[in-house]
């Protein structure tokens, strides 16, 4: 079988995730602020905080700049539910805009036509680990004022104009969920230059206190006046807290991430030579400015020219495809959802694919294609041998 994804361990990763049950300090120990640091040094960003998921660090992410009831988030229509839903969370209103089909991320041109006087902040997706121009978001929220917040869940080791992912705006949020290319089961990130949100951010995540557990506990002088009464809890906050074991992970997958993120390279471009001569696909977009951080290979279904009036007949055609491939156990998925769709989103604001009529033809044609580290090059030629197959079989 030729799975969707695949996490990436070895004995290294085994060995360490044991140390923390030695210790018997499982929750928030030295692991977590070893891999905190190793991501600021990876990323450039000046704080890292760990949290419990990218979702967590989404929803965090959005308390802590400030976002509140009836105030309204721009978002691309094409991404994972949680972009939106951390908008929710808060009674604010996620603001839908649709994406470029060429790249599967938001329209950068049509946000400005979106924005209102209750607009608070823009929160772009570097969506399969492609960037979003980030020179034009910038100039965006400049002009109108509003708070970035990168949803980078996909984007470890993605970069525009060699400047990491989500280090251009207030906060930029990661997962390392086992589909990522680094992994610690569960988990994410939040990253900021400022000092002042990633002190918020640790106060949220851990109940609203003011000091860890490790951080007191560290601390004789407290230790001995029982440091649990000395915490402030100024905040509402949140269990969102990463375990040691998790970060424990997290940094014996650091010290991979840049032969993860090379070997995913090279998979992208030996599907790129094996799919190129297909016009009924199209492939991930390529720029001088973009350094592509491949989470996913996700191409558009697409054997004629994608329309609302023949959406339907193509999901139909690529969902045969990848029924065709499932029995041969190659295992694909769609790229990702279009929340404004789902029935959440569908019920409350009564969208139509008009609407979003890029997100909604992404949602039907695009497709995930087996892909992650320790994929062999045989590997892809099976998938792409069996891809061809299944199109000259309908």
């Amino acid at each position: 079988m030729i799975p969707v994804s695949k996490p990436y361990f070895d004995d290294e990763d085994l060995k360490i995730i044991q140390e923390p049950l030695k210790s018997g300090w499982v929750l928030q120990g030295k692991y977590v602020k070893e891999f905190e640091d190793m991501f600021c040094k990876w990323t450039g960003a000046k704080h890292a905080v760990t949290v419990s998921s990218g979702s967590t660090a989404l929803h965090i992410a959005v308390i802590a700049a400030g976002i509140k009831e009836d105030d309204e988030v721009i978002v691309p229509g094409f991404t994972w539910l949680s972009t939106a839903n951390c908008v929710e969370y808060v009674n604010a209103k996620p603001v839908f805009v649709d994406i470029d089909l060429r790249t599967f991320n938001i329209d950068v041109d049509k946000i400005e036509e979106k924005i209102t006087s209750k607009t608070k902040a823009i929160i772009p997706v570097h969506q399969f680990g492609l960037c979003v121009n980030m020179d034009k978001i910038t100039a965006i929220a400049k002009k109108h004022n509003l708070i970035i917040i990168e949803d980078a869940a996909c984007a470890f080791g993605s970069k525009f104009k060699n400047k990491h992912s989500g280090t251009f705006g207030e906060l930029g949020c990661f997962s390392f969920h086992p589909r990522k290319s680094i992994t610690t089961g569960e988990g994410g990130m939040i990253v900021t230059n400022d000092e002042k949100l990633a002190k918020l951010c640790r106060s949220l995540k851990d109940i609203g206190a003011s000091k860890s557990d490790f951080q007191r506990q560290k601390n004789e002088e407290e230790k001995k006046q029982y440091s649990f009464l000395l915490s402030k809890y100024e905040h509402l906050g949140y269990n969102f807290r990463m375990t040691d074991i998790q970060a424990s992970l997290g940094t014996t997958q650091m010290k991979k991430a840049e032969t993860i993120v090379k070997g995913k390279q090279h998979l992208a471009l030996v599907y790129d030579d094996l799919l190129k001569d297909l016009d009924w696909l199209q492939l991930p977009y390529k720029h001088k400015d973009y350094f592509h951080g491949y989470q996913s290979y996700a191409v558009l279904f697409k054997p004629e020219e994608l329309t609302l009036s023949n959406c339907e007949k193509l999901f139909d055609m690529r969902n045969e495809i990848m029924d065709k491939l499932e029995k041969k156990e190659i295992t694909t998925r769609q790229g990702t959802h279009a929340p404004p769709f789902l029935d959440y989103y569908k019920n409350k604001y009564n969208y139509s694919p008009k609407d979003f009529p890029n997100s909604y033809m992404a949602e039907k044609c695009s497709i995930a294609l087996p892909f992650y580290y320790g994929m062999s090059d045989e590997d892809i030629k099976t998938v792409v041998s069996e891809l061809k197959s299944a199109y000259n079989s309908l």
